[in-house]
């Protein structure tokens, strides 16, 4: 890789002195933006779900699985995939070392797909992963949550995403949604992000921010053109 600008030690400690303002005052400015997130007002889900899990039918309400907040990874898997995306997959590959630590949280996480479970579990068994994953097939959910698309909206090339009408090129999409018991017993949507909104779950993206290279990917046809599912790179 190309020799970046050097400078002395007592320099470079200078920089990195400076540095170190600019990322106290991101964290600074982080902390409040969660703040500002925990305090959007909810809204009662109303509609009753149902999904398919390896042990039967669930409800919303039954996927909290005890706990008060659930979290919902909307993973791009639709009904006629062979496999599950691969951007969606290397966030996914995060998943599993989180759950323990989200659940003595109050936190319950599952993902959920479009497909049928009979699609999903081939595929979450070659992958290798254990964290929920339940199909939302027999339900308005994906629809409801603006990451599933019909044909019309996909002909028409726009269609509702990230708060906006936008063009998308699958007819599935990547998101994150959470949801909140309240004391009345009633389970209220409480926020959901979706596109870049998704980069803080990925931590290897975290790492390579740090490294002198960054991401790497200003001369590729997208961003995440690189990624392959963790089965699938050459090496």
């Amino acid at each position: 890789m190309k020799t970046a600008n050097i400078v002395s030690p007592e320099d470079w400690l200078s920089d990195r002195k400076s540095l170190l303002e600019q990322e106290k005052a991101f964290t600074r400015a982080r902390d409040a933006l969660s703040a500002a997130r925990r305090a959007l007002p909810w809204t009662r889900v109303e509609k009753d779900y149902v999904f398919t899990a390896p042990d039967g039918r669930k409800s919303l309400a039954d996927l909290f699985d005890g706990r008060d907040q659930l979290m919902v990874y909307h993973f791009m898997l639709g009904p006629d995939w062979k496999q599950g995306c691969k951007a969606c997959s290397y966030l996914a590959d995060h998943f599993d070392p989180a759950v323990i630590h989200l659940a003595h949280r109050d936190v319950s996480f599952v993902s959920v797909s479009r497909a049928p479970l009979d699609q999903i579990i081939p595929f979450k068994e070659r992958m290798g992963w254990s964290f929920p994953w339940v199909s939302s097939f027999e339900s308005d959910f994906n629809r409801d949550f603006h990451v599933s698309f019909d044909q019309a909206e996909m002909d028409a090339g726009e269609i509702y995403y990230n708060y906006r009408q936008t063009s998308f090129p699958e007819a599935e999409a990547p998101g994150l949604s959470v949801f909140a018991k309240g004391d009345d017993g009633a389970v209220y949507h409480t926020y959901s992000t979706y596109g870049r909104g998704l980069d803080i779950f990925i931590t290897a993206y975290n790492f390579l921010d740090h490294a002198p290279k960054g991401r790497d990917e200003q001369d590729l046809p997208y961003g995440m053109d690189w990624v392959r599912h963790h089965d699938r790179y050459d090496d």
